[in-house]
């Protein structure tokens, strides 16, 4: 995979790939480079074997604030109907290399996080938080859609209707504590906690059947518009291929031997 150079990536021994924004004097705005590099990146880590669970997290005290205002907003004015579109289909690529990558993706938010950084956060499996991060889809604020990056699509299947829709009519802010609470983060921690608390979260994962979870993610992206027969019926198919895998065996001996299971 070809090493980025708008962010900072690190891959370990343990199967954990983490990207890191790294724009901190710019509360890691996103540029068109960043933008390409982070679809590009997602698109790659498919066939990157080594990898079984990625983190996504930013530098100094922001997760991400969203499109740079100077380097990406200022320029649009510039554009037609159709370049306008080339970059708003770019940044859907992004969410969509995301949800696709069949691999979890975890949120380790450690800040700010606004704009197309919450719609990231949004298309990530879990998310993570420090108590400092509050997070707003604030499109509306600047005279846009809520409805951007697919943010009306995932946000009402996470926090339902009503609410989604008052966080996209508004754009305001949520504090942390609110966002766990209406389930937008699954967890929140201390900040001196986050690293360690996403890191052995991504490595608990890593541990796991990558087969199996790969399925479970394919399945909850599939599921999101099916009618509950189909569901059933999507659902028998993924357990079926699963019980051919090695690692639905490996479970098995592991626990009649009463050890830990080792999945390839």
């Amino acid at each position: 995979m070809k090493q980025p150079t708008s962010f900072l990536y690190e891959q370990t021994h343990t199967g954990v790939a983490t990207i890191t924004l790294n724009r901190p004097e710019r509360l890691n705005a996103l540029t068109f480079e960043v933008y390409r590099e982070l679809t590009d990146t997602f698109a790659a880590l498919r066939a990157e074997d080594e990898v079984r669970v990625v983190v996504i997290t930013g530098a100094g005290r922001a997760f991400c604030s969203g499109g740079d205002v100077h380097d990406i907003i200022g320029e649009l004015f510039a554009r037609d109907m159709e370049g306008l579109l080339e970059f708003t289909r770019m940044t859907c690529d992004l969410i969509r290399n995301i949800r696709t990558l069949p691999k979890p993706v975890i949120a380790s938010l450690n800040g700010t996080t606004a704009g197309a950084g919450a719609c990231i956060a949004l298309a990530s499996d879990i998310r993570i938080a420090s108590l400092e991060a509050r997070i707003a889809f604030l499109f509306v604020k600047v005279g846009l859609s809520g409805a951007d990056m697919g943010a009306a699509h995932l946000l009402p299947r996470v926090v339902g209707l009503a609410k989604a829709t008052e966080l996209l009519y508004t754009g305001d802010f949520i504090s942390a504590p609110e966002a766990e609470r209406i389930g937008l983060y699954n967890r929140v921690v201390p900040a001196g906690e986050l690293a360690n608390v996403a890191r052995e979260f991504a490595e608990r994962l890593a541990q796991g059947p990558s087969f199996a979870l790969a399925k479970t993610k394919e399945v909850l992206n599939r599921e999101i518009d099916m009618s509950l027969s189909a569901a059933l019926e999507c659902e028998a198919q993924a357990q079926a291929i699963c019980m051919q895998h090695p690692d639905y065996r490996e479970a098995y001996e592991a626990f009649v031997a009463k050890r830990p299971p080792k999945f390839k």
